[in-house]
C-alpha cells in the first residue's frame, strides 16, 4: 500500500469560481425586497431573481395583440433555438465567427437579387440593428457623394434632403445629427404621402438626394417611386441636376417583391442608389436587424468604409455601432432558407388578406371611414365617419386598450392636422381567428361609445399614440 504525506506547503488560497455559483442566502431572497435603483448588497438565488423580473414583466402588454408595431412578434421555435445558440457571438468578430459572417454575406446577396440589382455580385450591403441605422448609413453615403461632387462649394453650402412629411422620425434625426436641411413635401387633401412633382420642385444644387417610402407608416400606402424617378429625370434634362433616390423600404421592400411583382420601385430604376429594409418587420425576424444595400461600389464612397485589422483579419465595416449579437442575422438567413420566394409570398399574401378582410369589416360597422384598405402594406388607417359626434379615434383607442388591444390613434402632420386616425398593422401571427376577436371587441364597444354626449379626449396631443 502506498504511503502518502501532506503537502510541503499549506494549500490555502481563495476558491476561484464564478460568483454566480456561490451559494446565496435563500431566506434573504424571500424576506427582503431588492432595491430598484441601486445594486443589491447581496446576491439573490437565480430562481428568486428570475421570478422578480418575470412578475414585473407580466404587466407589459401582450405583443401578439399589439396592432401598433410593425416589428415581428412571432417566429418558429426552431428560429428561437438558433438565436439562443448564437446570442453570445459578436457579429463584428468576423474572423472569430466566419460562418456567421458568411451567412450575413449570403443575405446581402439574396436581397440584391430580390431587389433586381443590375449585377447582384457588384451590389454592396451590410446588416444593421434596424432600419433606423440603415437610413443613417444611406443618408451619410448620399451626403458624402454630394460633398465629393461639390468640393468647390462644400462646406460653405448647406446640403438638403427632400422627402415627404410622412417619413419615419429616423430621417429627421439624420438631418439633425448630420446637419442637413430637411425639405418636406406636405400632405394635401387625400394624398397622405410625397408628390413626385412637388419633390422635384424642392430640389436644387445642394440636394443630396430624395427619399421615397415604400410603405408609409401613417397609412400603409406605397409612395410612387417610379413616378418620383421620372420627375427627377425630367429635372435633370432641364437643369442638369442629377439627384439620386434612396428607397426606405423598411416594410414594403419585403412585401412588394412577393405580392406586387409588376410594381417597379427598386434597382430596376437607374436613379435608385440605395435601399433599406427591416429584417425585423416583414422580413419576419425578431428585433433587431435591418439591411442597407447600394447599387454598386460607386454609390457607397469608399472613404466611409473602415478596414480594421481585428482579431487577425481584414474587416471592412460600415456601421454606427460595433459589437452586437449575430443571432438576428442567423435568424434572417434561417427565414430566407426556410421560406424561399414561395413561402414569403404565401405568408405576406395571408397577412394582406387578413388586413383587407378586417378593413372591410371595420367599414361595415358604419361608424368609420377607411383611408386605406390594406392592399399595399398589410396596414390600414381609418377615422370616424363624418356623422359621428359622440366619440373620436382617441376614445376608441383607449377603450380597445381595456380589452388588451394596442391600436394607436394619432393626428396627421402639417396640412392635414385636422385628421386623426386609428391604424392597424397586420403581421404574421395575427391570424384570422385573432382578427375575428378584434372586430368583435371593436363592435361590442360601439353601443356605449355612441351613448357618450361628446368625445372625452380634451388634449389630443397628449393622447396621440406613437405611430411608427
Amino acid at each position: 500500500m502506498p504511503l502518502h504525506k501532506g503537502p510541503d506547503k499549506p494549500d490555502e488560497r481563495p476558491l476561484s469560481v464564478n460568483p454566480f455559483y456561490g451559494e446565496a442566502d435563500p431566506v434573504g431572497g424571500m424576506t427582503e425586497a431588492p432595491p430598484k435603483h441601486r445594486l443589491p448588497t447581496s446576491p439573490l438565488p437565480p430562481s428568486t431573481a428570475y421570478q422578480v423580473v418575470h412578475d414585473e414583466l407580466m404587466l407589459d402588454g401582450n405583443s401578439r395583440l399589439n396592432l401598433a408595431t410593425f416589428v415581428t412578434t412571432w417566429m418558429e421555435p426552431q428560429a428561437g433555438v438558433l438565436m439562443g445558440e448564437c446570442r453570445d457571438k459578436n457579429m463584428i468578430d468576423k474572423d472569430e465567427y466566419p460562418r456567421t459572417a458568411e451567412l450575413e454575406r449570403r443575405c446581402v446577396a439574396m436581397l440584391a437579387d430580390l431587389w433586381n440589382a443590375p449585377d447582384p455580385s457588384a451590389a454592396v450591403g451590410c446588416s444593421t440593428t434596424g432600419s433606423s441605422e440603415a437610413c443613417m448609413l444611406a443618408g451619410m453615403a448620399l451626403k458624402r457623394r454630394w460633398a465629393q461632387r461639390n468640393a468647390d462649394r462644400y462646406p460653405g453650402a448647406r446640403p438638403n434632403l427632400v422627402m415627404g412629411v410622412n417619413v419615419q422620425v429616423c430621417w429627421e434625426k439624420f438631418c439633425n445629427f448630420w446637419e442637413v436641411e430637411a425639405r418636406l413635401v406636405p400632405m394635401e387633401g387625400e394624398r397622405f404621402h410625397l408628390d413626385p412633382q412637388a419633390a422635384a420642385e424642392l430640389c436644387d444644387e445642394n440636394t443630396i438626394g430624395v427619399v421615397g417610402i415604400l410603405g408609409s407608416t401613417f397609412d400603409g400606402s406605397y409612395e410612387p417611386i417610379a413616378d418620383l424617378c421620372a420627375a427627377l429625370d425630367a429635372l435633370q434634362e432641364r437643369t442638369g441636376l442629377d439627384i439620386p433616390v434612396h428607397v426606405d423600404g423598411a416594410s414594403g421592400a419585403m412585401v412588394a417583391p412577393f405580392l406586387d411583382e409588376d410594381l417597379v420601385w427598386d434597382f430596376r430604376l437607374p436613379r435608385v442608389a440605395s435601399i433599406n429594409t427591416s429584417g425585423h418587420k416583414y422580413g419576419l425576424v425578431y428585433p433587431g436587424v435591418g439591411w442597407a444595400l447600394w447599387r454598386d461600389k460607386e454609390a457607397l464612397p469608399e472613404e466611409l468604409v473602415f478596414r480594421v485589422n481585428y482579431l487577425g483579419g481584414d474587416m471592412p465595416t460600415f456601421a454606427l455601432n460595433f459589437s452586437r449579437p449575430g443571432a438576428q442575422v442567423v435568424a434572417q438567413y434561417y427565414t430566407f432558407l426556410r421560406l424561399g420566394r414561395e413561402g414569403y409570398r404565401a405568408v405576406q399574401q395571408s397577412t394582406r388578406d387578413v388586413a383587407r378582410g378586417v378593413a372591410a369589416r371595420v367599414e361595415a360597422l358604419g361608424d368609420f371611414r377607411l383611408l386605406t384598405r390594406g392592399d399595399e402594406l398589410p396596414v390600414f388607417a381609418f377615422t370616424t365617419a363624418p356623422d359621428v359626434q359622440a366619440f373620436d379615434v382617441f376614445d376608441v383607442s383607449r377603450r380597445l386598450r381595456e380589452r388588451g388591444w394596442l391600436v394607436p390613434a394619432y393626428t396627421f402632420p402639417a396640412n392635414r392636422e385636422d385628421l386623426s386616425v386609428l391604424r392597424v398593422v397586420c403581421r404574421n401571427g395575427f391570424s384570422t381567428d385573432l382578427a375575428d376577436l378584434f372586430v368583435d371587441d371593436l363592435g361590442s364597444l360601439l353601443p356605449e361609445l355612441r351613448r357618450q354626449p361628446h368625445p372625452s379626449t380634451d388634449n389630443k396631443g397628449a393622447a396621440t399614440g406613437f405611430h411608427h
